[in-house]
């Protein structure tokens, strides 16, 4: 049983992001722009916010992009600097200093298991997150902080899940738990994509988890799926089984950043929020013929 704290996150970002081809065939969709910054730069934000310092992002082919965005950008700030753009400048050198930084790569995309796998040298004994791009939280309290106070108090894997409409079930992964108090399940089995009519609650998994060592272990064990790939839920199924596995329902709003609808609604919400563009958009909108 881990009982260290929280201090090193792992991002998934080496998926092909068909999703959103052709913006995505040169460019990596964890760069896609939401308002003035890229998608991952929200989320290594709500982990640095939560406290994490050490970051290991898993990357693919095609994916420098994501390194270039965190590293120092020399040619960039001596612009900003000569131009006299003090506060951009100070914006710009504050990416590079968010956290530190490590990449991996993933040499063959076969699954979220599997890249979670691939950070198994570099996490070691330590318990440690998991945040997916895909998936934006706009909370009071960032979402994976709520996780991990979870996660302080029963020393346990703990997901994040959220209740969706039963006619959404077959996109996720769907939880049978039982409640241990307001928001928090103790969960007894997963369920990748179910039917509606045979999902066994309406609790989906959404992309934040704070898992321990022995994941490493499970996913060993889990047999490849459909095209090949290993995934994270059927893993979880067997500490859950084991050991137990918490679920929380997180407090706060979640924007499928990975779907071309709910990404356009995270733009329009997110710059309504602007401090700098919120109310001419605001009004755009009001004034707006369709």
């Amino acid at each position: 049983m881990s009982s260290s704290r929280v201090v090193k996150a792992v991002i998934p970002a080496a998926g092909l992001g068909t999703r959103f081809l052709p913006a995505t065939k040169a460019s990596p969709k964890e760069m896609l722009p939401l308002v003035d910054k890229p998608l991952i730069q929200y989320v290594v934000e709500e982990a640095v916010a939560a406290g994490i310092r050490e970051i290991i992002v898993i990357t693919g082919r095609g994916k420098r992009a994501i390194e270039d965005h965190f590293d120092v950008s020399f040619e960039l700030e001596e612009n900003l600097r000569e131009n006299g753009k003090k506060a951009l400048l100070k914006e710009i050198q504050e990416i590079a200093e968010l956290a530190d930084f490590c990449y991996m790569r993933q040499r063959h995309a076969r699954g979220l298991g599997h890249a979670v796998l691939c950070a198994r040298h570099l996490i070691g004994d330590e318990p440690f997150a998991v945040l997916l791009g895909d998936d934006i939280l706009d909370a009071p309290i960032p979402a994976i902080r709520q996780l991990m106070d979870v996660y302080e108090r029963f020393k346990r894997p703990v997901i994040a899940v959220q209740p969706v409409p039963k006619s959404e079930v077959q996109q996720y992964g769907v939880i049978r738990a039982e409640p241990v108090e307001a928001d928090l399940y103790r969960i007894e089995d997963l369920v990748e994509k179910p039917l509606p009519q045979k999902a066994p609650s309406n609790l989906a998994v959404i992309g934040r988890y704070i898992l321990t060592p022995e994941i490493f272990e499970a996913l060993e064990k889990t047999p490849p799926g459909k095209n090949n790939e290993i995934q994270l839920t059927d893993a979880l199924r067997i500490l859950a089984a084991e050991k137990g596995v918490y679920g929380k329902r997180l407090n706060g709003t979640r924007y499928d950043a990975g779907d071309k609808l709910g990404f356009l609604k995270a733009t329009v919400e997110f710059g309504l929020k602007s401090p700098d563009l919120g109310k001419p958009f605001q009004q755009y909108l009001k004034n707006l013929k369709l």
